[in-house]
C-alpha cells in the first residue's frame, strides 16, 4: 500500500533539528522524499506498523506531528503530479 507521510518537527532547539534529521532518515529508509516534509512510502502492513512505531519513538507529542494517509494498493489512480520533481516509480524497472 502507499502510505504518505507528513510531519512538522519543532526545530527551535538543537534537539528538534536533531529530532527532524531522524524523523527523515526514518521516512527514506521506506520510501522517497517528495516534497520537505512530505515522502511516499510502499509499505505492507507489517513494515507500516513498525514505521509507526519507530516514528512515534522519536518526536516529541507535545511539539512535532506526524500524519499518515493511506492510499492502498491502487493509489497510482489517486495520485497526480504537476511540476518539477517527478517522482520515481518505486515498484517500475530499476533502468533509467
Amino acid at each position: 500500500m502507499l502510505v504518505l507521510i507528513t510531519y512538522d518537527v519543532s526545530t527551535s532547539g538543537s534537539a528538534g533539528q536533531k529530532r527532524l534529521r531522524k524523523v527523515a532518515k526514518v521516512c527514506q529508509n521506506y520510501g522517497q522524499r517528495v516534497q520537505n516534509s512530505v515522502f511516499e512510502c510502499v509499505v505492507d502492513a507489517a513494515q507500516f506498523a513498525a514505521l509507526k512505531i519507530e516514528l512515534a519513538n522519536i518526536i516529541d507529542e507535545e511539539q512535532d506531528s506526524l500524519r499518515f494517509y493511506k492510499l492502498g494498493n491502487h493509489y497510482k489512480s489517486k495520485v497526480e503530479h504537476i511540476g518539477i520533481k517527478q517522482s520515481v516509480d518505486v515498484e517500475g524497472p530499476l533502468i533509467f
